[in-house]
C-alpha cells in the first residue's frame, strides 16, 4: 500500500476515537446507566421478523448478504478471488481506505499452525474487490483488537502459549508476535489511545483481565511508525487488575510476562471465562462467559461495574456472552456462543436487552455468533456462524448486515424501568 494511504488510515482510526469521545456521554450519566436495571422492550429498531432470504431474522427496514463461506472462493465484482474462506471465522475489525473503501479482517480459529487472519477489502459502496490472506502459521486466532496506528491485534486463543500478533490489514507484512502481552489463552485486546494502555481478557476460568502500560514514547512510536513494540521489558510493562468488593481497581505488575501459567504467578483477580472487549470513550467493555456478565471498567475512576448479569435475567436474555462491539451510537452489541445465536444490544440510552440478528435453523446448530463488527461510516454490521454452512452444519458464512442503524450518539437514560 502507498505510504501517504497508510498514513491517512491511521490518521482516520485516530480521528475516530478522539471523534467518539468527544461525542460520549458524560462518566456521569454513564455511572447513572450502570447502576439501572436493564428493561424489556422492543428498542429502536422494533422486533425481528420472519427469515429473509438467507435465514436471519432481523427487523424491518434491514437487510443481509453473505460475504463470504469457509471453503469457498471469495466472490468479487469482478468474478471469484483466488483466496479460498478460511475456516472457522472468529473475531473481526473493519479499517477505513483514502479512497473511502474499507478493509475487513478476520481470524481463523483454527488450531495447529492452522490458523491465521484472512482480509477482504470493499469499495466505498460494499461492493468487494479483493481477499488475500493477512496472517499465516498461528493457531486458534480468536478475537483481538483495532489499534490507532492501523493494524489489527489477532489473540491466540491456544493454551498457555498463545500470544498477541500484530498485522497489517493489507496483509504488506508478515505478522509478529509480542511476548511482553504474555503468553496465556488470549481471547481479545483493546488500546486505550488516551492513557496508552491496552486492555487484554483471558479465557481461563481463572482467567486474569490485564493492561499492558506502554513505556514512554512507544505509542508515539507506533503512531509514526505503524506498528508497536512489546518484544522487551523495556518496551512496557504486563500489569493484572486486583478489584475490591465495590469494584475499585488496583494494579499489580507481573513479574514474568512469559511465565506459564502465567496467571499463576500474580496474585489477582479471576475473571470467569474472559471474552470480548472494547475500548469506548474513556470505558472498557467485556465479558465472560463462565457467570454471563458484560462488564465495564471506567478507567478514569479505576472501578469495574457489572453492565449484565444473566444469572439476574434468567428468561430471555443473553447466553453465551462472546464477542463484543460498541456501535457509534453507544448501543453495546453482544454475540452469542450458542444460546438462540443471536447479536444482542443493550442499548445506550433505555438499556434495554435486544435482539438485533437471530441466526436459526439447523444450518447454525452446534455454532456461535462471531466477530461483530462495524464498517468505518456505521452502517453496515459484519459478523459471523462459526461453523454454519449453506445446507446444514459446516465451516463457516460470514454476513453483512445493513439497513437504519443509528449512526450518531444516542444520550443516557436518567433511570430505567426494571423487568
Amino acid at each position: 500500500m502507498h505510504i501517504g494511504q497508510t498514513a491517512l488510515r491511521r490518521r482516520a482510526l485516530l480521528k475516530a476515537t478522539v471523534l467518539g469521545a468527544a461525542l460520549a456521554c458524560s462518566p456521569a450519566q454513564y455511572r447513572t446507566l450502570l447502576a439501572g436495571p436493564v428493561a424489556r422492550g422492543a428498542g429502536p429498531y422494533g422486533a425481528l421478523l420472519g427469515p429473509d432470504a438467507n435465514g436471519l431474522l432481523l427487523p424491518k427496514g434491514f437487510r443481509s448478504r453473505i460475504v463470504a463461506v469457509s471453503g469457498l472462493r471469495v466472490g468479487l465484482v469482478d468474478g471469484a478471488s483466488p483466496y479460498v474462506w478460511h475456516t472457522a471465522p472468529d473475531g473481526a475489525a473493519c479499517f477505513p481506505e483514502a479512497d473511502g473503501g474499507w478493509r475487513y479482517v478476520n481470524n481463523s480459529e483454527v488450531g495447529g499452525g492452522l490458523g491465521g487472519v484472512g482480509g477482504i477489502r470493499f469499495a466505498a459502496d460494499g461492493s468487494p474487490l479483493e481477499a488475500y490472506s493477512v496472517l499465516e502459521g498461528t493457531s486458534r486466532n480468536c478475537a483481538g483488537g483495532v489499534t490507532p496506528w492501523g493494524t489489527w491485534l489477532s489473540c491466540e486463543e491456544a493454551g498457555d502459549g498463545g500470544q498477541v500478533w500484530e498485522c497489517a490489514p493489507d496483509g504488506s507484512w508478515e505478522g509478529v508476535p509480542h511476548p511482553m502481552l504474555g503468553l496465556y489463552n488470549h481471547e481479545a485486546v483493546a488500546v486505550d489511545p488516551v492513557n496508552q494502555h491496552l486492555f487484554l481478557t483471558e479465557d481461563d476460568p481463572g482467567g486474569l483481565f490485564y493492561r499492558w502500560v506502554m513505556a514512554e514514547g512507544r505509542f508515539d512510536d507506533a503512531m509514526a511508525s505503524g506498528r508497536m513494540r512489546a518484544d522487551d521489558p523495556e518496551d512496557g510493562t504486563l500489569q493484572a487488575a486486583v478489584m475490591a468488593e465495590d469494584g475499585a481497581v488496583e494494579w499489580v505488575d507481573v513479574p514474568d510476562p512469559t511465565a506459564t501459567p502465567l496467571r499463576d504467578s500474580v496474585d489477582a483477580t479471576p475473571f470467569d471465562g474472559g471474552e470480548g472487549i472494547w475500548y469506548d470513550s474513556g470505558f472498557v467493555y467485556f465479558t465472560t462467559k463462565g457467570d454471563t456478565r458484560v462488564w465495564v471498567h471506567d478507567i478514569a475512576g479505576q472501578r469495574i461495574s457489572v453492565l449484565y448479569d444473566g444469572v439476574e435475567d434468567p428468561e430471555g436474555g443473553l447466553a453465551g456472552v462472546d464477542n463484543v462491539t460498541i456501535a457509534p451510537s453507544g448501543d453495546v452489541l453482544v454475540a452469542e456462543d450458542g444460546g438462540n445465536m443471536e447479536i444482542r444490544m443493550i442499548t445506550a440510552d433505555t438499556r434495554e436487552v435486544v435482539p438485533l440478528v437471530q441466526m436459526p435453523g439447523p444450518a447454525h446448530e452446534g455454532s456461535e455468533v462471531t466477530g461483530p463488527c462495524f464498517s468505518p461510516d456505521g452502517t453496515r454490521l459484519y459478523f459471523s456462524s462459526q461453523r454454519a454452512g449453506l445446507d446444514g452444519p459446516g465451516e463457516g458464512i460470514t454476513y453483512e448486515v445493513t439497513g437504519p442503524f443509528r449512526t450518531e450518539r444516542v444520550g443516557i437514560a436518567a433511570t430505567a424501568t426494571p423487568s
